[in-house]
C-alpha cells in the first residue's frame, strides 16, 4: 500500500487571511517503508514573512524571492502524491493550506477521506500525553536532533517515522514477505550463504562425569532436595 507523510510550512495561520505555502515537503511509503522517493519545493509566497513564522522555519522572504510559486509546481506535486493517502500531523491544518492553493490554481480539493491525521492517532494511543511531533519522537526513540526550525522535508521524514511507531512499530516489516515483489527484491540482494551440514554434538554426560557429580553430591551437609523430599 502506497501513502504519502508530507508537510508544509507557511506565513501564518489561515489562509483566508492571505497566509501562503512556504515550503513542502512529501516522503513516499510503501507498506509503511519508506523508499526514498521524496518530493521537496521551496515556494515564493509574494507576501512579506511575518517575524513569528520566520522563527519557527527559518525562511525569509529574501531566501524564497527566486523560488517557484505554487501554480509552478502544482502538477509536479499531484502527480507524485497520486491518490494515495496522506499523512500529515494536525493535518487539517496542512489540508486548509494546500486545497486553498489548489483552489486558486483552479485545482479541485484533495477530499479529506485520504486524510491519515498522527495527530488524532496519538491522542488516541496516548490519551494525556504530550502530542507534537517533538514529543513523539522522544516517545519512540526518533532522532530529532537535526530539527533546529521546523522545515518540511525534515519534519515529513519524521513524520514517516512516527506514524510507523503509531500503526503498530517497526515489527510491521516482519510481513513484507508476504508481498512477492518485495520478498523476491530481498532474495535477489541477500548474500548467499554455504552452511555445512555437521553432526549433531552429543549432550549426555559420561560415565566419569556421573561418578564425579555422584561424589560431589556425598560431600553435601543437609542439601535443600532432601528437605524437599521428605516434606513431600
Amino acid at each position: 500500500m502506497r501513502e504519502i507523510a508530507f508537510d508544509t510550512e507557511t506565513t501564518g495561520l489561515n489562509p483566508n487571511d492571505g497566509h501562503r505555502l512556504v515550503e513542502i515537503g512529501c516522503v513516499e511509503l510503501v507498506n509503511k517503508v519508506e523508499t526514498g522517493r521524496e518530493f521537496h519545493r521551496y515556494l515564493n509566497p509574494d507576501r512579506h514573512i511575518p517575524s513569528e513564522a520566520e522563527a519557527v522555519h527559518g525562511l525569509s522572504i529574501h531566501f524564497l524571492s527566486d523560488k517557484p510559486r505554487f501554480p509552478e509546481i502544482v502538477a509536479d506535486l499531484l502527480e507524485f502524491i497520486g491518490d494515495s493517502p496522506l499523512i500529515a500531523h494536525n493535518a487539517h491544518f496542512d489540508f486548509g493550506f494546500l486545497n486553498w492553493e489548489l483552489a486558486a490554481c483552479g485545482y479541485d480539493p484533495i477530499c479529506l477521506s485520504r486524510m491519515i491525521d498522527t495527530l488524532a492517532l496519538a491522542r488516541t494511543r496516548h490519551p494525556g500525553a504530550k502530542h507534537s511531533l517533538d514529543a513523539l519522537c522522544t516517545r519512540y526513540g526518533i532522532d530529532r536532533s537535526q530539527r533546529i526550525k521546523h522545515g518540511a522535508l525534515l519534519d515529513a521524514q519524521l513524520l514517516s517515522q512516527v506514524y510507523v511507531e503509531l500503526s503498530g512499530g517497526r515489527q510491521i516489516g516482519f510481513s513484507l514477505a508476504a508481498d512477492p515483489g518485495i520478498g523476491a527484491a530481498i532474495q535477489a540482494t541477500a548474500p548467499a550463504v554455504d552452511r555445512p551440514i555437521r553432526a549433531p554434538r552429543p549432550h549426555a554426560a559420561s560415565d566419569e562425569e556421573l561418578a564425579r557429580h555422584a561424589a560431589f553430591i556425598a560431600t553435601l551437609v543437609a542439601p535443600l532436595w532432601t528437605e524437599l523430599s521428605a516434606a513431600a
